[in-house]
């Protein structure tokens, strides 16, 4: 029913000092290095570096040190060269940095510093409003409003003056709407998300999607007032989709039917796993999380055809868990089954 996200405000320790060290200057990263455990030891192929794509086509950064990238080095070291495609499919595109509700600011700049070293753009996800996700598998978030303030001015002090787009507290606004958040916390988070939108505007080359839920959710109708409320007037657009399967037409004519009620308003629709569509043979409660037989969908570009369609992103990290059900780990957590599934499924 909800999706589930990435990382769900955690980062890896790994990443962090990967992230840690782009913030210093240490860029290495953007050259491809991998370590000797990934492949390089003696006697063992090591995997070529990742490159970026064209920049016409997609703009936005490849991390050359993600998760699908680490599995690729591991494959290539242990000769499994069949795998190693198919995650390719995966490692080549850029994809989210899910900022972590630890050191946002050094982990917002080490990425865009990154991007920048590399002539791209950034590509980061905030999450982490107080009483996020309504106690499922990615509970959390800021202990409170002030605390929540703090961590965007953070992530906005990190970004500065580098190309950055931000999409804005996937499900926010619609667990408002569907009544999973309780009506005590409303007003806060509708003051938060507006107050997020503004702070991050104030970067000069920050662009900020606010998420508006997928096209299986809640209809247009229900949702443009609290867009309105939650500050969609201050913000670039918004996002639909997010971690979510519904086909790419499907999303795109939601957003457009959104977009006529909010202003005009462009919108990027998330694609990293809707390839085949939703899941519908198992528990509709929960065929949001780990659901079988998905596939990567379209691949991230902003050429769309469509002057209301930004972008298609992969802000999904393909591969990485949405829970621990149906065998899964822990939200965020590196699905090596599951990545290999999407890649194979790939049309």
């Amino acid at each position: 029913m909800y999706g589930s996200y990435p990382g769900r405000g955690r980062v890896r320790a790994g990443g962090f000092v990967r992230t840690a060290m782009a913030a210093t200057g240490v860029v290495l990263l953007v050259a491809g290095c991998s370590s000797k455990e990934d492949g390089e030891a003696d006697g063992k192929k090591k995997a070529p570096p990742v490159s970026q794509q064209p920049k016409a086509v997609d703009p936005f950064w490849v991390n050359p040190d993600g998760n699908a990238a680490r599995q690729v080095a591991a494959y290539v070291g242990k000769g499994d060269d069949e795998n190693a495609e198919l995650i390719k499919k995966i490692a080549e595109q850029p994809v989210g940095e899910w900022i972590s509700p630890d050191t946002p600011e050094e982990q917002a700049k080490g990425f865009t510093e990154a991007a920048a070293a590399a002539d791209r753009e950034a590509l980061l996800v905030l999450y982490n409003v107080p009483h996020r996700d309504c106690g499922q598998f990615s509970r959390g978030g800021a202990a409170d409003g002030n605390e929540y303030r703090t961590w965007v001015d953070k992530v906005a002090k990190g970004i500065g003056d580098r190309r950055t787009t931000v999409i804005l507290e996937p499900d926010a606004v619609l667990h408002l709407v569907d009544g999973c958040t309780p009506q005590e916390f409303h007003e806060e988070r509708y003051d938060l998300l507006k107050g997020a939108v503004e702070r991050l505007k104030q970067q000069p080359a920050t662009t900020v999607y606010l998420d508006a839920g997928n096209a299986g959710w809640q209809s247009p109708d229900t949702l443009f007032e609290p867009l309105q409320r939650a500050g969609i007037a201050a913000a670039d657009g918004f996002s639909v989709n997010v971690s979510n399967f519904y086909p790419t037409k499907a999303s795109a004519d939601f957003g457009k039917r959104l977009s006529a009620k909010v202003g005009g308003k462009p919108f990027v629709i998330d694609t990293s796993r809707n390839g085949n569509g939703p899941y519908t043979g198992g528990d509709p409660a929960e065929n949001w999380c780990n659901p079988p037989g998905r596939a990567l969908g379209e691949r991230p570009t902003t050429q769309t055809s469509d002057p209301l369609v930004k972008a298609y992103l992969w802000i999904k990290r393909p591969g990485e868990s949405d829970g621990d059900c149906k065998g899964g780990p822990k939200a965020g957590d590196w699905y090596e089954e599951y990545a290999l599934g999407l890649a194979r499924n790939a049309k």
